[in-house]
């Protein structure tokens, strides 16, 4: 009984694993590659595709947050790649890029513009992160003087009391 169980199991895991299979596929190949996929205001954006007519060397991009760009061939055979620039005071949200190509090939892809690049230490409480002389010695005093108390409670312990 407990082996049907554990088939049952290892059945039902497999299946879940085989219906993902396809979807794995199709997200590996877009028609549209956006780098980085999550970027920061001020930062670059890089577009490439492949569905262009091959002998295509030319291609018009534009993005709402980053306007309009161009893009040409790429290292790659048969890749147009462009980019822009995503302006500083751009607020956090989805982005949507559109790449025509002759002759008569229209791509969309949207992807996330995140809030602004953090700057500077954080503050935890105990002052900036990057003031650590103080804290890494306080830090260590504590660490030794918790171990210095757990070994002394150790030894002074009665032996009908050890674990």
């Amino acid at each position: 009984m407990r082996y049907r169980h554990m088939g049952a199991g290892i059945g039902l895991a497999l299946g879940a694993l085989g219906l993902q299979i396809p979807a794995a596929a199709a997200a590996d190949d877009p028609d549209l590659r956006i780098e980085p996929w999550n970027a920061p205001p001020g930062s670059t954006v890089t577009v490439s595709t492949s569905v262009c007519d091959a002998d295509a060397d030319y291609g018009k991009g534009h993005s709402e947050v980053g306007g309009d760009f161009h893009l040409f061939a790429g290292d790659e055979e048969g890749v147009l790649t462009g980019e822009f620039q995503i302006p500083k005071g751009a607020r956090p949200g989805d982005d949507t890029v559109t790449v025509k190509c002759p002759p008569l090939t229209k791509v969309t892809e949207t992807y996330r513009v995140t809030g602004r690049t953090p700057n500077g230490a954080a503050n935890a409480g105990f002052g900036l992160a990057d003031d650590t002389d103080l804290g890494l010695a306080l830090g260590g005093g504590l660490l030794v003087t918790a171990a210095a108390g757990g070994a002394v409670w150790l030894c002074r312990r009665p032996d009908g009391n050890r674990v």
